[in-house]
């Protein structure tokens, strides 16, 4: 049986590895293109997932300090108005930086699953705060589905800027010195 752990890093890992790889072939200018997911640029969701990303690690301090996530709970309740406060805050941020910051918050995200047991992520009602939900479906909440949610819109502009396969490519042209053209003459 795999363990609550195992599973929501193996969720982190795949859709942080989807997300890298429709990112790869990204020019800087489609990064920063506005409204292509959403309203935001590619850019401005990676660093809302960045955001979500560091609050829900103060989260896991606080509660493996046997305290409530007070501004965690509080940036839950006014998810929106959150994410407009980070928007303004990192409005025009190097985009270096970004990737400086994105795996890096992820990696303390997983290294915090590590300090709680499997009955403390799995147990609904296990924390009173929770509203009857069980910490490992608050993770995946703020990690892996937010990202998928917008993963969709990042893929479709990767298609866009994407040139086509070498191997797609034929010529038209007939072969010249007697080569066939590969197309059927008769």
């Amino acid at each position: 049986m795999t363990s609550m752990i195992e599973q929501l890093l193996d969720h982190l890992d795949s859709s942080r590895e989807r997300l890298l790889v429709a990112l790869d072939n990204l020019p800087d200018e489609a990064l920063l293109a506005p409204n292509t997911v959403g309203n935001w640029s590619v850019a401005d969701f990676l660093v809302q997932q960045t955001a979500w990303e560091s609050e829900l690690v103060t989260g896991l301090m606080r509660v493996s300090q046997g305290k409530k996530p007070v501004r965690l709970l509080a940036a839950l309740e006014n998810a929106e108005e959150y994410g407009r406060l980070r928007y303004e805050e990192n409005k025009g941020r190097d985009l270096d930086r970004i990737f400086d910051d994105l795996p890096q918050v992820r990696v303390q995200v997983e290294e915090w699953l590590e300090e709680f047991s499997e009955k403390q992520l799995s147990k609904k009602g296990q924390f009173a705060w929770l509203n009857n939900r069980s910490l490992a479906e608050l993770i995946a909440q703020l990690t892996y589905e937010h990202e998928l949610r917008y993963l969709p819109q990042v893929e479709a502009l990767a298609q866009k800027w994407q040139p086509p396969a070498d191997d797609m490519l034929f010529s038209l042209t007939p072969k010249q010195n007697g080569q066939h053209s590969g197309i059927d003459e008769g």
